[in-house]
Parts: structure tokens; sequence; C-alpha cells
């Protein structure tokens, strides 16, 4: 554990390596965004698949990211880890192609290809060079529409899944975010493990992971960014060839309503290990709520994990307690969380916790200060240009920002959004942001701190 000294000591590098970043933020801020912000497009392929894009010929490589709504909230409840596991396994043979031809092609002509699931998504990425991006996007097309579900391949994706959980089973940190999980949201998809348990990843077989797939991967609920050394057209075409012939319309099971659970309660879970690790949060703001821009200023202030924020200075700076400590703000379809951690010695879980909650508190009832605010602001208009520096990340934006239902045109309004939002609405939304109560989960064996039901 550090102490006071040694935070002193890591100042002065600290300080610096933020005037540096303020720098690169600057030059991003402005020759990045107008640059790439003015040129996205909205394009409907011929086969009527949309999509959007941005053309960059700076350097010739082509980018794709796609997502289809499902994710591991469609796994029944006694095969956990079936769209994990599925995903996984789309690019180990498809087609007439068995694993090692599959990965053999795609590191021939150095193809970068990788689908993970979430909660509530299966989202994909391509990147290629422009003069394999044919080859490229017909692999795709293969892993998306004749996956092969070899039974080798499936067995050896099951033993990593295995060796993963196994691993996770004795960390700190997973058991923390599972158990925090499955507090907030019981007998509910969210509360699942993505990647499900030892039991249930037993159950599952190559025939549920064929369903899945063709359940999952469909039309209707696909969102598409495409950037690169390509024109519309051409793209239209590449995008058509790899998703016009998924099923028209997804079967997706209906998930239920959901409200964050066990607030004001505490779970405590032993384990011999030197540092206890703290996972806290409460009910957040959903991405539609014309009050969530402003709860997204709150939550960076509070502890968003830049250097500044109140919990980091309180946490660290200021008493030492553990090398960092962070805030964030998710959102789903039937749910929105507040959520953050940290780990610290054992000694000091008690004052840790104890600091938290009263920097919630503290924000709750007084809000922010008018140069927080401004500072904030500042901060988070500048930072947002680090999202648009590479093609992928790009696409990657171009897809969440469908996902979210934000306008195209949201990149050019997201500083004046930003620059709205006033100090009075700051106090408003703090109050009810934090005023819920947290849910605490401690792994380790903390000093002081003991169990206590939701409420306590």
């Amino acid at each position: 554990m550090i102490n006071q000294q040694s935070i002193r000591r890591l100042a002065h590098p600290v300080v610096a390596q933020l005037g540096m970043m303020s720098l690169i933020v600057a030059a991003l801020v402005a020759f990045s965004i107008p640059a790439r912000a003015a040129k996205i497009e909205r394009v409907v392929s011929p086969t009527g698949i949309e999509f959007w894009f941005v053309r960059d010929a700076t350097v010739p490589l082509v980018a794709i990211e796609f997502d289809f709504r499902g994710g591991a909230v469609q796994d029944p409840g006694d095969k956990m880890g079936l769209a994990e596991m599925t995903v996984s396994t789309l690019d180990e043979g498809a087609g007439d192609l068995d694993s090692t031809a599959f990965h053999g092609r795609m590191e021939s002509k150095a193809i970068e290809l990788r689908v993970r699931a979430d909660r509530e998504h299966v989202r994909g990425t391509l990147r290629t060079l422009k003069e394999n991006q044919d080859e490229a996007f017909d692999l795709l097309r293969l892993a998306l529409n004749e996956p092969r579900f070899d039974t080798p391949a499936v067995e050896r994706i099951r033993a990593q899944t295995v060796a993963s959980l196994q691993r996770k089973s004795t960390d700190p940190n997973s058991i923390a975010n599972r158990n925090w999980w499955a507090s907030a949201f019981p007998n509910h998809p969210y509360g699942r493990p993505v990647s499900g348990i030892l039991e249930s990843v037993a159950r599952i077989t190559p025939d549920d992971m064929r369903d899945y797939a063709r359940r999952v991967l469909a039309r209707d609920n696909l969102k598409i960014g495409v950037v690169g050394d390509v024109d519309a057209e051409t793209a239209g075409k590449l995008i058509d060839r790899t998703f016009g012939k998924l099923p028209a319309k997804a079967q997706l099971k209906p998930v239920p309503e959901a409200k964050m659970q066990g607030l004001g309660g505490r779970t405590v879970v032993d384990l011999n290990v030197p540092q206890a690790v703290v996972n806290f949060g409460g009910r957040g703001i959903a991405r539609n709520d014309p009050d969530f821009m402003t709860a997204y200023i709150i939550n960076h202030i509070l502890g968003g994990g830049s250097f500044s924020s109140r919990l980091y200075r309180e946490v660290r700076e200021v008493r030492g307690l553990a090398y960092g400590v962070h805030t964030s703000l998710m959102w789903f379809e039937k749910a929105a969380v507040l959520i953050g951690g940290t780990a610290t010695r054992a000694d000091g879980t008690a004052e840790t916790i104890d600091v938290v909650e009263t920097e919630f508190r503290r924000m709750a009832a007084d809000g922010p200060t008018e140069e927080e605010l401004a500072k904030a602001k500042t901060y988070l208009k500048g930072s947002f240009a680090l999202n648009l520096d590479t093609s992928t990340k790009i696409a990657s934006q171009l897809v969440q920002m469908q996902i979210d239902n934000l306008g195209i045109d949201y990149i050019e309004r997201r500083s004046a959004m930003i620059d709205a939002v006033t100090l009075a609405d700051t106090h408003r939304v703090a109050k009810r942001l934090l005023d819920g109560g947290l849910l605490v989960t401690i792994v380790g064996r903390p000093k002081g701190v003991t169990a206590r039901p939701p409420g306590g």
C-alpha cells in the first residue's frame, strides 16, 4: 500500500503527463473532430441494410464494427455462458474451412477479426488492408453465416472457458464483480455472469450454439459502422455480401423489467488475499434520459477516472488508502447503474468505504462547485477526440451512436450539450443520481467491516 510520501513522489510526473495530455487533446480537438465528423454518412446498401460510413483515405485500411442486440441475456438460465462460447467459436472454422485453415487465411493476409459478447450485445470488429478487403469480408461472411462448431473446436473453447472460470474463482476482482451483479439483479439475466459457471458451461452443446447464432445473428437487430479507404458504393456491396443472407428477423426472448436491488447492503466474501477489493454502486440514469449528460458530468467529477476526481483525491491523495478508485455509468435496455471500485489494505477497508459513502452523500447534498463543473466540461469536450484517433475507434463510435439513438450529428452537437449543463442542473441531478444509497461488496479479510442487509 502507498503512503503519503510515495504519493508526493508520483505527483510531479503525473502533472507533467497531464500537461502533455492537454496538448494532445487540444490538437485532436482542432483537427480530428471537424475533419472526421463532417464526413459521417448514413448509407443504405442495395439490399436495404443501413450502415454509417466515414471515408478515410489517410491509410489503406478498412475497419468495420458491427453489433447484434442479444448478448448473454439470451442465454438459457441453465446454460449461462452460451453467448460468449458461441461467439468465441465463430472463427474456429466456417464453410469449407476448418479452424486451422480459417486462421491461416486470416494470418496470411493480416486480417483482424474479433467477436465478443456482453450482457446485451454481440459485438464484432474487422480490420483489414484495403488490398485484402474482399477476402476479409468473405471470411466474416463465412463466420456469421456458416459457422461449423466442429466438436474439436467447441471442446477447445470450452476448455479455455473452464480454465478462465477456474482462475476467476480465486481472483478477488472477479469474485467481487460477480457478487455485486448477483446482489444488484437477483433472479434476472443482468445478475448472471456473462461467462457462465462451470456447471452451465459443461451443458452447452454445438446444437445450442447453432441455435443461439440462428436466433441472434439477424439483420433486424444489426448496427454497422464502416470507416476507411473505400467508397460508399463498394462498402454497400461488401455489406450485402457479408450480412445479406442472415435471417431477416431475430428471435429474441423478452427480457423482464429490472430494478436494482440491495441498496444500503454490504456483502463480505472471505478470501485470504493481501488486499480487500471493494465494489460499490447505485442506480444510474438511462442513456435516453434528458438528465444523462448532467449525470455524465457529475460522475466525472465524483470518480470518473480522472486524476482530479473527488474520490481519487480523498481516497488516494489525502489518505493514501489505495492506488486508484473509479466510478462509471452503465446503461442497459431495462436498467442503469453507477458502479465503482477500488482495492485497499485490510485495515484500511472500513475507512475507504466510509470515505466513498461520505463523498457520495456530500455530492448528493451539495453538488459540484462552479470550478469543478468548468474543469469537467473542458476535459470531457476535449478528451472525446481520443475516441476518434483510429479507424477502428471511429467505427465503434458510429455503432454506439446508433445503439444509443443519438443521431448522426451527435459528435457535432456534443460540445454544446455539455456547455448547456448549468450548476443548478448538476445540483438537482446529483441528488437524483446519488441519494439512493449504495450496494457494497467486499472480497478479502477486511478489518472492521461486517455484512449487513439492504437498507442497513
